[in-house]
């Protein structure tokens, strides 16, 4: 990765992705987790201050980027919940099948680039009677909107380290195989064309 990537790139994520309105979601979704949890795309570790330590046991952070974990430091030594890293991309998980009980994406179906590998490999470690829990940011319903995100999501692509305005979530999810069992959706506050969420879980 190259110096942007690894140096200036973490710092503008943890701010975006650490706003109030997408804390808040975070605290919706992240509670939601019990037993042995995979965490795609860890990041920095906003996440981990919302896992109840009554209900998760260890938190598997999948991260390719040194710079994010890095900027992971303090939220580690602060978690209340056990962590342990996994140096990896999401295409090819380092887990066992049928290992995990919950795996958490939050803010992280919208960078990778081979999505469709991504959540078979999701689907192989994930226990047959566990559960995914999503909250993502993605297309929009208002056209006017929608075309907005089309024509700016070339260049955003570039600036914000692959990150899609534009992705279907819940399309994307049932063509992975998954199920959804609940689906919740609305803009929070902030420029509709980065601001649409999609949070639930699927089986």
């Amino acid at each position: 990765m190259n110096f942007y990537d690894e140096r200036i790139l973490p710092h503008v994520i943890n701010c975006t992705c650490g706003m109030k309105a997408i804390e808040r979601q975070r605290g919706k979704v992240v509670p939601l987790a019990k037993g042995e949890v995979l965490e795609i795309g860890m990041g920095s570790g906003l996440n981990l201050k919302y896992y109840n330590p009554e209900k998760v046991s260890k938190v598997w952070g999948l991260e390719p980027s040194l710079g994010m974990q890095r900027k992971a430091e303090k939220n580690l030594s602060e978690s209340p919940v056990p962590v342990e890293w996994l140096v990896a991309g999401c295409e090819a998980i380092p887990l066992p099948d049928d290992s995990i009980d919950t795996v958490m994406l939050t803010y992280v179906l919208c960078t990778i680039p081979d999505w469709e590998t991504a959540l078979k490999e999701i689907r192989r470690v994930l226990k047959p009677a566990g559960k995914l829990v999503f909250c993502e940011h993605g297309e929009a319903p208002e056209p006017n909107v929608r075309k907005w995100q089309n024509r700016i999501n070339p260049m955003w692509k570039k600036i914000a380290g692959g990150c899609n305005l534009n992705r279907p979530i819940p399309k994307m999810l049932i063509d992975g195989g998954f199920s959804i069992d609940d689906l919740q959706q609305h803009h929070v506050p902030g420029p509709k064309i980065a601001t649409y969420q999609y949070y639930g879980t699927c089986r």
